[in-house]
Protein backbone atom coordinates (compact mmCIF):
# COMPACT_ATOMS: atom_id res chain seq x y z
CA UNK A 1 0.00 0.00 0.00
CA UNK A 2 0.65 3.79 -0.75
CA UNK A 3 1.76 6.19 1.48
CA UNK A 4 -0.78 8.35 -0.40
CA UNK A 5 -3.76 5.31 -0.35
CA UNK A 6 -2.93 5.05 3.59
CA UNK A 7 -3.94 8.64 4.26
CA UNK A 8 -6.76 8.42 2.02
CA UNK A 9 -7.56 5.56 3.52
CA UNK A 10 -7.22 6.61 6.81
CA UNK A 11 -8.85 9.91 6.45
CA UNK A 12 -12.21 8.81 5.27
CA UNK A 13 -11.81 6.04 8.44
CA UNK A 14 -11.53 9.38 10.60
CA UNK A 15 -13.76 11.71 9.26
CA UNK A 16 -16.51 9.86 7.43
CA UNK A 17 -19.29 11.74 6.54
CA UNK A 18 -17.71 15.32 7.99
CA UNK A 19 -15.77 16.36 11.55
CA UNK A 20 -19.29 17.52 12.92
CA UNK A 21 -17.44 18.75 15.92
CA UNK A 22 -15.02 21.33 13.82
CA UNK A 23 -18.13 22.16 12.15
CA UNK A 24 -20.62 23.27 14.40
CA UNK A 25 -17.99 24.81 16.60
CA UNK A 26 -15.45 26.70 14.33
CA UNK A 27 -16.72 29.13 11.41
CA UNK A 28 -16.09 28.11 7.35
CA UNK A 29 -12.93 30.85 7.17
CA UNK A 30 -11.49 31.01 10.46
CA UNK A 31 -8.20 30.73 10.72
CA UNK A 32 -5.04 30.04 13.38
CA UNK A 33 -2.25 28.92 14.04
CA UNK A 34 -1.07 25.43 16.12
CA UNK A 35 2.40 24.23 17.12
CA UNK A 36 3.21 20.27 16.87
CA UNK A 37 4.97 20.09 20.02
CA UNK A 38 7.09 17.03 21.77
CA UNK A 39 6.14 15.70 25.20
CA UNK A 40 9.31 13.89 25.87
CA UNK A 41 12.45 12.79 24.37
CA UNK A 42 12.92 11.12 21.19
CA UNK A 43 13.87 10.60 17.52
CA UNK A 44 11.53 12.85 15.77
CA UNK A 45 9.82 10.80 12.53
CA UNK A 46 6.71 11.46 10.29
CA UNK A 47 7.46 14.82 9.33
CA UNK A 48 7.31 14.80 5.86
CA UNK A 49 4.16 12.26 6.22
CA UNK A 50 2.33 14.26 8.42
CA UNK A 51 2.51 16.77 6.33
CA UNK A 52 1.25 15.49 3.36
CA UNK A 53 -2.20 14.14 6.01
CA UNK A 54 -2.44 18.48 6.51
CA UNK A 55 -1.78 19.49 2.35
CA UNK A 56 -4.24 16.13 1.83
CA UNK A 57 -6.91 17.68 3.70
CA UNK A 58 -6.16 21.27 2.80
CA UNK A 59 -3.62 22.57 0.06
CA UNK A 60 -3.68 26.12 1.46
CA UNK A 61 -2.35 25.27 4.95
CA UNK A 62 0.77 26.93 5.69
CA UNK A 63 3.80 24.45 7.13
CA UNK A 64 6.61 25.66 8.68
CA UNK A 65 9.44 23.03 9.57
CA UNK A 66 11.46 23.79 12.86
CA UNK A 67 13.47 19.98 12.55
CA UNK A 68 13.77 17.32 9.81
CA UNK A 69 13.01 13.62 10.27
CA UNK A 70 15.75 12.19 12.34
CA UNK A 71 16.19 14.73 14.54
CA UNK A 72 16.83 14.18 18.67
CA UNK A 73 14.07 16.28 20.48
CA UNK A 74 13.58 16.79 23.91
CA UNK A 75 10.65 17.62 25.43
CA UNK A 76 8.83 21.04 24.97
CA UNK A 77 10.64 21.47 21.12
CA UNK A 78 8.58 23.07 18.71
CA UNK A 79 8.42 20.32 15.78
CA UNK A 80 6.51 22.44 13.23
CA UNK A 81 3.67 25.11 13.03
CA UNK A 82 0.53 24.90 10.62
CA UNK A 83 -1.75 27.83 9.83
CA UNK A 84 -4.70 28.21 8.45
CA UNK A 85 -8.06 26.94 8.42
CA UNK A 86 -8.87 26.04 11.89
CA UNK A 87 -11.54 23.18 10.49
CA UNK A 88 -8.78 21.76 8.33
CA UNK A 89 -6.36 21.83 11.03
CA UNK A 90 -8.45 19.90 13.61
CA UNK A 91 -10.08 17.82 11.02
CA UNK A 92 -6.53 16.58 10.05
CA UNK A 93 -4.87 16.51 13.88
CA UNK A 94 -5.89 12.99 14.99
CA UNK A 95 -4.41 11.07 12.12
CA UNK A 96 -1.10 13.52 11.74
CA UNK A 97 -0.58 12.43 15.36
CA UNK A 98 -1.17 9.23 15.35
CA UNK A 99 0.91 8.81 12.46
CA UNK A 100 3.89 10.60 13.91
CA UNK A 101 3.69 9.05 17.55
CA UNK A 102 3.49 5.50 16.29
CA UNK A 103 6.88 6.76 14.01
CA UNK A 104 8.62 8.44 16.31
CA UNK A 105 8.24 5.82 18.59
CA UNK A 106 9.38 3.22 16.47
CA UNK A 107 12.16 5.54 15.08
CA UNK A 108 13.58 6.39 18.69
CA UNK A 109 13.61 2.58 19.78
CA UNK A 110 15.88 1.84 16.55
CA UNK A 111 18.15 4.69 17.23
CA UNK A 112 18.53 3.12 20.80
CA UNK A 113 19.38 -0.16 19.73
CA UNK A 114 21.86 1.12 16.72
CA UNK A 115 23.78 3.00 19.74
CA UNK A 116 24.23 -0.08 21.55
CA UNK A 117 25.95 -2.24 18.54
CA UNK A 118 27.73 1.27 17.28
CA UNK A 119 31.68 0.08 16.67
CA UNK A 120 30.87 -3.58 15.34
CA UNK A 121 30.15 -4.49 11.70
CA UNK A 122 26.61 -5.70 12.82
CA UNK A 123 23.50 -4.08 11.06
CA UNK A 124 19.74 -3.53 12.90
CA UNK A 125 17.22 -5.10 10.70
CA UNK A 126 13.25 -4.86 11.39
CA UNK A 127 10.93 -7.64 10.73
CA UNK A 128 7.42 -7.66 9.16
CA UNK A 129 5.84 -7.94 12.81
CA UNK A 130 3.79 -4.73 11.85
CA UNK A 131 0.81 -3.19 12.02
CA UNK A 132 -1.67 -4.57 9.22
CA UNK A 133 -1.35 -1.41 6.09
CA UNK A 134 1.24 0.59 7.68
CA UNK A 135 4.14 -1.44 6.91
CA UNK A 136 5.50 1.31 4.55
CA UNK A 137 5.45 3.59 7.02
CA UNK A 138 6.78 1.61 10.09
CA UNK A 139 9.59 0.48 8.00
CA UNK A 140 10.76 4.00 7.19
CA UNK A 141 10.65 4.86 10.80
CA UNK A 142 13.30 2.38 11.33
CA UNK A 143 15.17 3.71 8.59
CA UNK A 144 14.92 7.27 10.09
CA UNK A 145 16.02 5.74 13.62
CA UNK A 146 19.37 4.23 11.96
CA UNK A 147 18.46 0.43 11.08
CA UNK A 148 18.28 -1.38 7.65
CA UNK A 149 14.76 -2.96 5.99
CA UNK A 150 14.62 -6.23 5.94
CA UNK A 151 12.38 -7.69 3.34
CA UNK A 152 9.27 -5.90 2.71
CA UNK A 153 6.84 -8.68 1.73
CA UNK A 154 6.64 -12.39 0.59
CA UNK A 155 7.55 -11.28 -2.55
CA UNK A 156 11.37 -9.53 -2.94
CA UNK A 157 12.53 -12.42 -1.28
CA UNK A 158 12.67 -16.23 -0.62
CA UNK A 159 12.98 -16.70 3.12
CA UNK A 160 12.99 -20.24 4.52
CA UNK A 161 11.72 -20.66 7.72
CA UNK A 162 11.31 -23.05 9.92
CA UNK A 163 7.71 -24.42 8.96
CA UNK A 164 8.77 -24.26 5.10
CA UNK A 165 11.24 -26.27 5.68
CA UNK A 166 9.63 -28.44 7.74
CA UNK A 167 6.89 -29.21 4.96
CA UNK A 168 9.42 -29.03 2.01
CA UNK A 169 10.87 -32.17 3.84
CA UNK A 170 14.33 -30.56 5.41
CA UNK A 171 16.82 -28.18 4.42
CA UNK A 172 18.44 -30.32 1.34
CA UNK A 173 14.65 -30.60 -0.33
CA UNK A 174 13.51 -26.82 0.60
CA UNK A 175 17.16 -25.23 -0.69
CA UNK A 176 16.57 -27.40 -3.60
CA UNK A 177 12.94 -26.35 -4.91
CA UNK A 178 13.53 -22.65 -3.68
CA UNK A 179 16.51 -22.80 -6.64
CA UNK A 180 14.14 -24.74 -8.97
CA UNK A 181 11.02 -21.94 -8.68
CA UNK A 182 13.91 -19.42 -8.69
CA UNK A 183 15.05 -21.07 -12.54
CA UNK A 184 11.44 -22.00 -13.72
CA UNK A 185 10.34 -18.74 -12.79
CA UNK A 186 12.77 -16.18 -14.04
CA UNK A 187 13.07 -14.96 -10.60
CA UNK A 188 16.17 -12.98 -9.82
CA UNK A 189 15.70 -13.21 -5.05
CA UNK A 190 17.77 -13.65 -2.72
CA UNK A 191 17.49 -16.93 -0.48
CA UNK A 192 17.62 -16.67 3.12
CA UNK A 193 17.08 -20.39 5.14
CA UNK A 194 16.88 -20.70 9.22
CA UNK A 195 18.85 -22.78 11.10
CA UNK A 196 17.86 -24.00 14.25
CA UNK A 197 21.21 -25.75 15.30
CA UNK A 198 25.20 -25.79 14.21
CA UNK A 199 24.49 -28.91 12.41
CA UNK A 200 21.45 -27.22 10.20
CA UNK A 201 24.62 -24.48 9.41
CA UNK A 202 26.77 -27.55 8.19
CA UNK A 203 23.95 -29.03 5.78
CA UNK A 204 23.68 -25.51 4.30
CA UNK A 205 27.30 -24.78 3.82
CA UNK A 206 27.34 -28.45 2.17
CA UNK A 207 24.45 -27.25 -0.23
CA UNK A 208 24.93 -23.71 -1.15
CA UNK A 209 22.59 -22.53 -3.04
CA UNK A 210 21.85 -19.31 -0.60
CA UNK A 211 22.15 -15.84 -0.41
CA UNK A 212 22.10 -15.63 3.92
CA UNK A 213 22.39 -18.00 6.62
CA UNK A 214 19.86 -16.78 9.69
CA UNK A 215 20.96 -18.14 13.24
CA UNK A 216 17.38 -18.58 15.05
CA UNK A 217 17.25 -18.68 18.79
CA UNK A 218 21.07 -19.21 18.69
CA UNK A 219 22.99 -18.23 21.84
CA UNK A 220 25.48 -15.87 21.72
CA UNK A 221 28.65 -18.29 22.03
CA UNK A 222 26.73 -20.57 18.97
CA UNK A 223 26.30 -17.64 16.56
CA UNK A 224 30.18 -16.69 17.65
CA UNK A 225 30.80 -20.18 16.27
CA UNK A 226 28.19 -20.19 13.50
CA UNK A 227 30.30 -17.35 12.07
CA UNK A 228 33.03 -18.73 12.38
CA UNK A 229 32.22 -22.19 10.37
CA UNK A 230 30.41 -19.99 7.40
CA UNK A 231 33.75 -17.95 7.07
CA UNK A 232 32.19 -15.01 5.19
CA UNK A 233 30.91 -17.56 2.72
CA UNK A 234 27.53 -16.62 2.92
CA UNK A 235 26.01 -13.43 5.14
CA UNK A 236 24.88 -14.25 8.71
CA UNK A 237 21.91 -13.04 10.62
CA UNK A 238 21.19 -13.59 14.47
CA UNK A 239 17.39 -13.53 15.22
CA UNK A 240 15.10 -14.68 18.30
CA UNK A 241 15.01 -13.23 21.32
CA UNK A 242 17.45 -10.38 21.53
CA UNK A 243 17.21 -7.42 23.01
CA UNK A 244 18.73 -4.45 24.44
CA UNK A 245 20.55 -6.26 27.52
CA UNK A 246 21.91 -8.90 24.82
CA UNK A 247 22.28 -7.18 21.47
CA UNK A 248 26.05 -5.89 21.98
CA UNK A 249 27.06 -9.44 22.76
CA UNK A 250 25.45 -10.45 19.51
CA UNK A 251 26.86 -7.91 17.62
CA UNK A 252 30.59 -8.61 18.86
CA UNK A 253 30.48 -12.06 17.50
CA UNK A 254 31.36 -10.64 14.06
CA UNK A 255 27.73 -11.41 12.68
CA UNK A 256 26.37 -9.26 9.50
CA UNK A 257 22.30 -8.64 10.97
CA UNK A 258 20.88 -8.66 13.82
CA UNK A 259 16.90 -8.43 13.10
CA UNK A 260 14.51 -7.38 16.43
CA UNK A 261 10.59 -7.65 15.86
CA UNK A 262 10.10 -5.69 18.87
CA UNK A 263 11.38 -2.35 16.86
CA UNK A 264 7.62 -2.27 15.69
CA UNK A 265 5.71 -5.36 16.84
CA UNK A 266 5.38 -3.98 20.54
CA UNK A 267 6.96 -0.19 20.67
CA UNK A 268 5.64 2.78 22.70
CA UNK A 269 4.80 5.37 20.98
CA UNK A 270 6.67 8.93 21.19
CA UNK A 271 4.32 11.99 23.17
CA UNK A 272 3.60 14.60 20.65
CA UNK A 273 0.41 16.96 21.12
CA UNK A 274 -0.66 19.81 18.54
CA UNK A 275 -1.43 22.67 20.65
CA UNK A 276 -3.22 26.34 19.66
CA UNK A 277 -1.37 29.29 19.21
CA UNK A 278 -3.85 31.88 18.33
CA UNK A 279 -6.96 32.24 16.52
CA UNK A 280 -8.03 34.92 14.21
CA UNK A 281 -11.29 35.82 12.03
CA UNK A 282 -10.90 36.69 8.34
CA UNK A 283 -12.21 40.19 7.86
Amino acid sequence: MTIEKIIEEALKEDIGNGDYSSLLSVDAEEKGKTQLVAKENGIIAGIEVGTRVFKQVDENLMIDHFMQDGTAVQKGDVIMTVSGKIRSILSAERLVLNIMQRMSGIATVTNRYCQLIKGTPARLLDTRKTTPNMRILEKMAVRIGGGYNHRMGLYDMIMLKDNHIDFAGGIENAIKKANEYKTQNHLSLDVEIETRSLSDVEKVLQLGGVTRIMFDNFSVEEVRKGVELVGGRFETEASGNINEQTIRAYAETGIDFISVGALTHSVKSLDISLLAVKSEKTH
